[in-house]
């Protein structure tokens, strides 16, 4: 590595670069910006107009930039003519990963209507909830979509319905019989302060919040994500020529209702030139199949996804040379799956990003040889970020000193849809309390320790549920593994924990005990320990559901 980071920084934010960064103001508020962030996402897909490659691969089919812009530009005549969708309109999008997902977002943000991508995982009472909450006027759905729409009691949804791959349906509308040949984008000015989406985040408990970010938001975020880029290119030696596909590709296979999915993958691609290989539904096996004939560069997913590439049955048999990063966020990785990626992948480098819904998915970031010799980080930001690591009043603390990490930049939200107090109690003046305990080192390096409410507090002691889940996945016999906390009545809360073994494999509780007594604290130990064969249970982003695994042992 010849540029330490800063030095590589500075070279790719210095004046006169694509990432000359600047001082500025938003929401009243001095902020660090890009000087070359686009002023809405309309210029984001005027940037991408130029392009006639393959942008989607999906299944058999195969839609280059021109017809995805196509096809965007002729929704939003639709949806500005036929269905009288106005700025600051809520547009909802329900249905699967499919090419239209893209091509409806396209089109609502372009016109200045607010895009409300809806969890495709909901039951009828959540989209209902959502929708209103939201204030939707029209959603775009795929059949298994609508029919839980349909569920709802009559009344419930107001709003105007438009299917997509699906026949004819009563109260519906299909998209392509209002779709006109030829039509074009119709033009409105979007300031850079508008609101251009809501998501909803998964909440914990009762209905999700919607958080709402603004143009600038979302594209200083996809400015973050590339000039971030720009800076371990600078640091890391390049993969040989004859390795590198002459077209980037990013695999999408997390939800583009979820943040990773929808800003770094999605949007990320619109102006990286990169195509985006789309998988129907998670399986490893039919992934290593598209990473192969795609050629695919740049896998993108939860540390499970990727540790489920390494354990199919076919991996070593596939041509996965063309990966030159494998990685994502959402979740810890365990600095055993850091070394298998480094040792197994021909030239892909293991990565990890550190963001939230709040930040429009940024936020530190660590790749390569930093992962290697910081296993345990979850990197540094741009300079458009700032991290800090606060006491329980909000007092900053210094390097080395455990706390909550708190952000702020031009990428965080502006506040929660009609919540106002949620808003107040995340967002304090300008700073995003991440909910998070961490620390920051001496050189800014940022390691995440645990989720506050994942933290279990064992008799005044405080255990980080991912240090336990580190050392539990270096047993070999362990395919995956989720840590938490149950009700003790001396102690408070007691360690506990789930594994699933790999197949063929067994695994006792006494031999999992023993083997983390060399590795961690007597108290740290999990005392409850089910051993299944089966995957644990994940969310819609593949995060595993603790809180169901805890239910189940009380």
């Amino acid at each position: 590595m010849g540029m330490t980071f800063d030095e590589a920084v500075d070279a790719v934010c210095a004046p006169g670069t694509m990432f000359e960064i600047t001082d500025g103001e938003v929401h009243g508020r001095p902020t660090t910006l890009f000087v070359h962030t686009p002023p809405n996402i309309r210029g984001l897909f005027a940037m991408a107009a130029g392009r006639t490659d393959d942008f989607i691969v999906f299944e058999d089919e195969r839609w280059t930039m021109p017809d995805v812009l196509d096809h965007a530009g002729r929704i939003g005549h639709a949806l500005v003519h036929d269905l009288g969708v106005a700025k600051g309109d809520r547009v909802g999008i329900a249905m699967r990963n499919y090419p239209e997902w893209i091509t409806a977002f396209t089109a609502i943000t372009s016109i200045g209507a607010i895009a409300v991508p809806l969890n495709a995982w909901w039951v009828t009472d959540e989209i209902v909830y959502a929708v209103n909450d939201s204030g939707c006027s029209v959603i775009l759905c795929d059949e298994e979509r609508l029919g839980r729409i349909e569920a709802a009691a009559p009344g419930e949804i107001a709003a105007r319905l438009v299917t997509v791959r699906c026949g004819e349906r009563d109260g519906a509308i299909r998209l392509e019989d209002i779709l006109v040949e030829g039509a074009t984008m119709p033009d409105v000015d979007i300031d850079p302060d508008d609101d251009v989406t809501i998501l909803y985040t998964s909440g914990t408990t009762g209905f999700p919040k919607g958080a709402v970010s603004t143009h600038r938001a979302l594209l200083s975020a996809l400015m973050s994500f590339a000039a971030r880029a720009a800076v371990s290119a600078a640091r890391e030696p390049a993969p040989p020529e004859s390795d590198v596909p002459a077209q980037s590709a990013m695999m999408l296979c997390v939800p583009l209702f979820h943040v990773t999915g929808l800003v770094p993958v999605m949007l990320g691609s619109f102006v990286s030139g990169a195509k985006l290989v789309m998988t129907y539904k998670w399986d490893p096996e039919r992934a290593l199949e598209l990473i192969e004939q795609e050629r695919v560069t740049n896998f993108v997913g939860v540390p499970t996804m990727s540790w489920d590439l390494l354990e199919a049955p076919s991996f070593a048999e596939r041509d996965t040379s063309s990966l030159v990063s494998v990685g994502g966020g959402g979740a810890p990785m365990p600095a055993e799956l850091v070394r298998r990626i480094e040792d197994n992948f021909p030239n892909g480098r293991p990565g990890l990003g550190y963001g939230m819904t709040e930040t429009n998915a940024y936020g530190p970031q660590i790749t390569g040889d930093d992962f290697l010799q910081r296993p345990t980080s979850t990197g540094r930001p741009v300079p458009t970020m700032e991290v800090r690591v606060t006491d329980p009043e909000g007092n900053p603390l210094p390097p080395n000193e455990k706390g909550e990490i708190w952000f702020r930049g031009p990428n965080l939200i502006r506040g929660y849809w009609n919540r106002p107090d949620a808003t107040a109690d995340t967002i304090v003046d300008g700073w995003l309390r991440s909910g998070d305990i961490g620390h920051l080192d001496e050189e800014g390096w940022v390691y995440v320790s645990d989720r506050a409410k994942d933290m279990v507090l064992r008799g005044g002691e405080n255990i980080y549920s991912a240090h336990v889940e580190a050392a539990i996945y270096e047993h070999p016999a362990v395919y995956e593994a989720a840590v938490y906390g149950v009700p003790h009545e001396r102690l408070g809360e007691e360690v506990a924990c789930h594994v699933m073994v790999k197949p063929g494999e067994s695994l006792e509780a006494s031999e999992l005990q023993q083997f983390l007594a060399e590795r961690l604290a007597k108290f740290e130990i999990p005392t409850v320990v089910t051993v299944v064969d089966e995957q644990l249970p994940r969310n819609a982003s593949g995060k595993i559901l603790k809180r169901q695994l805890r239910d189940s042992l009380t």
